[in-house]
Parts: C-alpha cells; structure tokens; sequence
C-alpha cells in the first residue's frame, strides 16, 4: 500500500470509531508496524489533521476542529 494511501486509511479508520483507537489496532488493521503508524500520525497532524491522542493510550479525529474550519 501507498503511504498516501495509508495515510488517507487512517483518517477513515478513525472516522468510523467514536473513542479513542490504539496503535497496535491501527497497525494491525493497516498491516505496518506500530512504528509506521506512529511515523503516519505525527505527518497527519503536522500537515493539520486534528488527531488528538498519544502512544499507548490511543487516537481519535477531533471532529469539532473539523467543523469549525
């Protein structure tokens, strides 16, 4: 899979989960590492993708920031 193509995967992934998604079941459902994934979240929200979370604990889309926009 492409990275860009991965990277939209994510978004999607979030979007259909109302709380928070760990890594390791993004990963999975994603087939990379939990360390690809990590990489692919902190490009998301550098180019301003509103993901709140952290490592360990998991990551949701901040829908309310999307609205406001």
């Amino acid at each position: 899979m492409r990275r860009a193509d991965r990277l939209l995967q994510i978004v999607q992934l979030l979007r259909r989960h109302r709380g928070p998604v760990t890594g390791d079941v993004m990963a999975e459902e994603l087939e990379v590492s939990v360390r690809t994934l990590y990489r692919d979240i902190v490009s998301l929200q550098s180019t301003g993708v509103p993901i709140r979370g952290e490592a360990g604990v998991g990551y949701v889309l901040d829908e309310a920031t999307i609205c406001r926009r």
